[in-house]
């Protein structure tokens, strides 16, 4: 059980909301997404379930501040790949393998899936330079984000890796006509 108690009011809701959101993440990983219930999430961060509506109302907005946590550690991921080769083909491989870790049966969209597609392209999308001329690059960031996806559906790490070929490849194909 998490020592809740901290030293500020401040880090007090923060230490219980993580705790929260742990418990979260655990629970999804053993149930997934719909097996979540306010009561274990409660029980499984040493909460009260009153203490745990004061932070959220619904499992839903649980799971959507998880997600969200979630996210935010991908794109920090994906960042610090990007800030130690500068390549977007290592971004874009980290990316897949994300997926292939995470697949899509695994946290189904709860209306959260776009949320995070739109902060992925964006942060793509900056990254991509000059790697086409006749399309954009929020465009070209779409096609490779979406492709990529297929990687939680793939069997392998070979697969993955040739997904993330063929994916680049169809990035720097010859300009269209």
């Amino acid at each position: 059980m998490p020592k809740l108690w901290e030293h500020t009011i401040a880090s007090h809701r923060s230490a219980v909301q993580e705790a929260i959101l742990d418990a979260t993440a655990a629970l999804v990983d053993e149930r997934g997404v719909t097996g979540v219930s306010m009561a274990e999430v409660a029980q499984r961060a040493g909460v009260g379930r009153a203490t745990l509506y004061k932070y959220f109302g619904d499992v839903d907005a649980v799971l959507t501040a998880w997600h969200h946590r979630q996210v935010a550690a991908h794109l920090r991921q994906l960042d610090g790949v990007w800030e130690r080769t500068h390549r977007i083909d290592d971004v874009l491989e980290a990316y897949a393998f994300i997926r292939h870790e995470h697949p899509p049966a695994a946290a189904p969209n709860l209306h959260r899936g776009q949320h995070a597609h739109d902060h992925l392209i964006e942060f793509v999308a900056e990254r991509l330079g000059d790697v086409r001329s006749d399309v954009p690059a929020r465009e070209l960031a779409a096609y490779a984000v979406h492709a990529l996806d297929a990687a939680g559906a793939v069997p392998s790490k070979a697969a993955v890796r040739r997904l993330v070929a063929v994916t680049l490849s169809g990035l720097r194909n010859e300009p269209l006509r």
